[in-house]
């Protein structure tokens, strides 16, 4: 009789755990597509972090924290970013050591846990903005603060491979007004063309000085080509916040956005002086009752994902016709909306996860991450950070790879 049915046991054995094994497997890959890390501010005096969060409207997790890092009090984690292969994470901070690399492994259950963060030394640098990683093992990164300065502001370029600061690119407004860098935040690269600009948007304490220009610099010289006025006149201080070097099989386009200004603004690339010509408005938001225009997200088809953060939407635009942007969608967030994440349900629907906070100004400060269905701009699901954990979401990145096709 054992011997009878030792076959039939064996087949038995193996179907159950080809089955565990392919339920393990699936389960594992709805958490990691479903889960987003997020920087996040603390309201109540404890430290500022990061954590994993789900945002599937389909699972019976949403809105729970799934794993949590603490990297201290007044740190305000501020961007989260992969390296080129998505095999390395980093944070910038406004605070803290202003840059750190996170190390992140899968728990028991093939959820994502968040192990331990370690700061990368910035030099002088202070306050730490974007990143834009090369695929020739360097990564740039805006400081906002310069070293400190009233009209200060630079730019890091490091090895990606051990973050060693290799160099820091400064140009003051005080030694030329007509070409500088002062408090860059948004940074864009077109590697092909040898091309870096950089925005200047605000001092870091939001009230000593304001900008309104874009610079454009060498990647490989580091020297400063041109500084383009983003603004209606020389007196506007529009703070243009984020910039995108359009690339690839897209028109070869800057786009920029001005965070006091609440504009969308674009330079056509110059083939025969290999820079950009000046900036125009392609976007006027009083017009539509917008302001504060913050992140640009491209995806594969030419749609231009836009967020302003008053009073909280997100404008989906066709940029197959640039110079011409045309206008598809609308989508209602919440006050403050900032960053974005793509991805798609348990059930099948392509959404955008909308983070609605920026730096916790008055009335741009909901707390909250609206998740919106593409296709009907509908509203699947809040999560109220504020109200639920006390704390604020400052970006938003998931937790297998970038989440979104093109972003600076």
């Amino acid at each position: 009789m054992k011997t009878k049915f030792k076959p039939l046991l064996f087949l038995i054995t193996a179907f159950i755990l080809v089955t565990n094994c392919e339920n393990q497997s699936e389960g594992h890959n709805d958490v990691l597509n479903t889960s987003f890390l997020i920087d996040y501010r603390s309201l109540n005096g404890a430290p500022d972090g990061m954590a994993v969060i789900d945002l599937d409207p389909d699972s019976p997790r949403f809105g729970s924290l799934i794993s949590k890092l603490e990297l201290g009090v007044g740190v305000l984690p501020h961007h989260i970013y992969y390296n080129k292969d998505a095999k390395k994470l980093y944070t910038t901070a406004l605070g803290g050591s202003y840059l750190y690399q996170v190390k992140v492994e899968d728990d028991q259950n093939g959820m994502p846990k968040l192990i331990s963060a370690t700061p990368v030394d910035t030099g002088e640098n202070t306050v730490g903005e974007n990143l834009f990683f090369t695929n020739d093992d360097r990564f740039f990164m805006t400081f906002m603060g310069g070293a400190g300065g009233l009209k200060d502001g630079s730019v890091g370029v490091f090895n990606a491979n051990n973050n060693k600061l290799i160099k820091t690119i400064k140009a003051p407004i005080e030694a030329n007004p007509n070409k500088f860098i002062m408090y860059p935040h948004g940074i864009s690269i077109n590697e092909e063309k040898g091309l870096m600009m950089v925005t200047s948007t605000i001092h870091p304490d939001l009230t000593s000085g304001m900008g309104n220009t874009c610079t454009l610099v060498d990647l490989n010289t580091y020297e400063l080509k041109e500084t383009y006025q983003v603004a209606d006149s020389p007196t506007d201080l529009s703070s243009p916040v984020e910039v995108l070097l359009l690339r690839g099989k897209f028109p070869q386009y800057a786009l920029a956005t001005t965070m006091l200004g609440g504009d969308i603004w674009i330079a056509p690339y110059n083939n025969t002086t290999k820079k950009y010509d000046a900036f125009s408005k392609v976007f006027d938001g009083s017009t539509q009752g917008l302001g504060w225009a913050l992140e640009m997200y491209i995806d594969d088809n030419s749609k231009l994902y836009v967020s302003f953060a008053d009073p909280g939407k997100v404008l989906v635009f066709d940029i197959s016709n640039l110079p011409q942007l045309k206008l598809l969608k609308t989508f209602k967030a919440d006050k403050g909306a900032h960053h974005m994440a793509f991805f798609k349900t348990r059930s099948g629907k392509e959404v955008v996860a909308v983070q609605n906070n920026l730096l916790n100004l008055p009335n741009l400060n909901s707390g909250t991450i609206s998740v919106i269905e593409i296709e009907t701009g509908k509203t699947l699901g809040t999560v109220d950070l504020r109200a639920r954990y006390g704390i604020l979401p400052e970006s938003i990145e998931g937790t297998n790879g970038p989440s979104s096709y093109m972003h600076h």
